[in-house]
């Protein structure tokens, strides 16, 4: 479960983040969209802390961190939040100097101390469920883009986190390349993995999700079912920014 409490982020004297007070059940996948610059990324990083809040609290699984002006929140209570997630980021940030394999187990090894063996297994099998087995000793270089994100999906699940967090997973990628993510990505939420994905991406947010905020100038201005939302939308700017979506995506 993931708790987001009256969340403010200001950037001098920029308004990033207005009052956001959200609830992500664990098991649901929700989809934030909405315009470029309204808050959706900075809403997502601010889930595992790589942004922090001015104020309010974040609430991961049983951890919970409490923010105010002025005051400084230990290392230790962010890296509690941070290690309850996995993040996939849009341009995959995979080690270049490393193999898809190493990849995967590199989290586990130095952070998690796990053994090399036990590691190498957990690494294979999130490798053989995203796809990508048989690219094990594979430079990144070497691979598609499709193929880079899914390997940045298995590492992130390497862990085993309370939630997958998602930034834009499939905005650097053709459609083709896209919907092999997509189908990852929907395996997984069938699965019941609790997921929230920033997205400009509609047919991804259909297609996955069960829960969809819309976000502009830093607000939430409707949340709902993502059948509700994206087919009857209540509030006209959401009505607006989906009709526009939709026009772009099928010309």
């Amino acid at each position: 479960m993931i708790e987001l409490s009256k969340v403010e982020k200001k950037i001098g004297d920029a308004l990033i983040l207005d009052d956001i007070s959200l609830r992500f059940p664990e098991g649901s996948v929700t989809a934030l969209v909405g315009p470029s610059g309204g808050g959706k990324s900075t809403l997502l990083r601010s889930i595992n802390l790589l942004e922090i809040p001015t104020s309010g609290s974040v609430q991961v699984g049983d951890n919970r961190v409490t923010f105010t002006p002025g005051n400084t929140v230990s290392q230790s209570a962010i890296q509690k939040i941070r290690c309850e997630t996995g993040m996939v980021f849009q341009n995959f940030q995979l080690f270049p100097h490393r193999t898809v394999i190493e990849n995967v187990m590199e989290g586990l090894l130095v952070v998690q101390k796990w053994t090399r063996k036990k590691a190498r297994q957990r690494a294979m099998d999130l490798l053989t469920k995203v796809g990508m087995a048989h690219k094990i000793d594979a430079w990144p270089a070497n691979l598609s883009g499709g193929q880079q994100q899914r390997v940045a999906i298995a590492r992130a699940l390497a862990p085993s986190p309370k939630v997958l967090l998602c930034d834009e997973p499939t905005s650097a990628l053709d459609p083709e390349l896209a919907g092999e993510v997509v189908d990852v990505l929907g395996q997984l939420a069938n699965e019941g993995t609790t997921m929230v994905m920033a997205t400009h991406d509609l047919r991804l947010a259909s297609q996955i999700s069960n829960h969809v905020v819309f976000l502009e100038a830093g607000q939430v201005v409707e949340t709902g079912d993502a059948e509700a939302i994206f087919r009857n939308p209540q509030r006209e700017r959401t009505r607006r920014f989906v009709s526009s979506i939709n026009a772009a995506q099928t010309m």
